[in-house]
């Protein structure tokens, strides 16, 4: 067993934080293991390590500071199979018929008022009765080879799995990296990929808005050609945006300008914002927030959206789930996208 297989296991028995993490289409895994319990956190994103941010971007981002960690790389190969079966726990009628009334709610805020899209987005309780920390963590390895999987641990926060498709943002000597990802349907092999106009629509209010976010704090701003990527069973539409910050800017004033993005949160930003403060039956916390290398070589950061992640406490997995919803959205097609992403976060456990 390698390196850090074995430190996620000495280091979660010993509650000392840490993170482990491979980026997408990589076989090498990386790892921030603390050397003490202290919670640090980062509010202009200025210093070195790994940072784990929650939704609302008023509260604070937790940082796994560089120089306070043993940092490790290494390639994560190994040869364990595991069966992931498709697991058998049907939803209740009341998250259903809860998750339905939230859509119906959105759909009318956005007929009866500015709000043109809104996320919303519902936890599903899920009781295990054993649970693995590495075990799972191998799992989400094998299964999501194009997504950036983590497992992220802090005793004074809980224990944390992603595996999310979204790049928030990639940046290099002030040349940045970014991405518009919207839309969603469930992979079929035999079938030809066909989006309708919903989910094209959906998908430039947010291509439109990172550029409009981005224009007075970049030099040069490049938007790619629609595209299909894949991510586990699912499908979805992705728009590459890339420029360089102008000598004024920051990164904090990128990540500001970005985050919460349209995909996780709405349009207008502050009037979607509010509707999910005040409808969503639950707090978010780290859900849709955002997470990754920050200023490493060379002033590298690397942060991904935390879409596709469940919390683990006490044998009790929270798995976290939303869409997009716009004017021409349905509330039954809404559930099912819901269930179809909650899929295969439920395999591995």
């Amino acid at each position: 067993m390698n390196i850090i297989f074995n430190k996620i296991k000495e280091s979660y028995k010993k509650n000392i934080p840490f993170v482990a993490y491979r980026k997408p289409n990589s076989v090498v895994i990386s790892a921030f293991f603390m050397k003490d319990d202290t919670l640090n956190i980062t509010s202009d994103f200025s210093e070195a390590g790994f940072v784990f941010a929650p939704f609302n971007s008023e509260e604070n981002a937790i940082l796994f500071p560089k120089n306070n960690a043993e940092f490790i790389s290494e390639k994560g190969l190994f040869d364990e199979a595991f069966s992931l079966n498709d697991i058998c726990l049907n939803n209740s009628n009341s998250d259903k018929n809860e998750h339905l009334l939230l859509v119906e709610k959105a759909l009318n805020q956005i007929n009866n008022s500015e709000l043109s899209k809104v996320v919303v987005s519902r936890k599903e309780v899920i009781q295990l009765d054993d649970f693995e920390v590495l075990l799972t963590f191998k799992k989400t390895l094998k299964t999501y080879t194009n997504a950036f999987v983590y497992v992220w641990f802090h005793p004074k926060v809980g224990l944390w799995f992603g595996a999310t498709p979204e790049t928030l943002l990639n940046i290099s000597n002030r040349n940045f990296k970014t991405m518009s990802l919207a839309g969603t349907q469930v992979y079929n092999a035999s079938s030809k990929v066909v989006w309708k106009k919903k989910e094209l629509e959906e998908q430039q209010l947010v291509t439109d808005f990172i550029k409009k976010q981005l224009e007075h704090i970049a030099t040069t701003l490049q938007i790619d050609e629609k595209e299909t990527i894949r991510a586990g069973d699912l499908l979805h539409l992705r728009t590459k945006v890339k420029g360089a910050l102008n000598k004024n800017a920051s990164l904090k004033e990128l990540i500001r300008g970005l985050h919460p993005t349209p995909a996780v949160c709405g349009l207008p930003r502050e009037k979607a914002n509010k509707f999910i403060n005040q409808n969503e039956n639950y707090k978010r916390t780290f859900y849709t927030g955002f997470l990754g290398e920050l200023n490493l070589e060379n002033k590298n950061s690397s942060l991904f959206v935390n879409l596709r992640c469940m919390r683990i406490e006490d044998k009790i997995a929270s798995v976290y789930v939303g869409g997009g919803i716009t004017k021409d959205s349905n509330s039954k097609k809404e559930w099912q996208e819901t269930i179809a992403k909650t899929k295969t976060m439920k395999k591995v456990l």
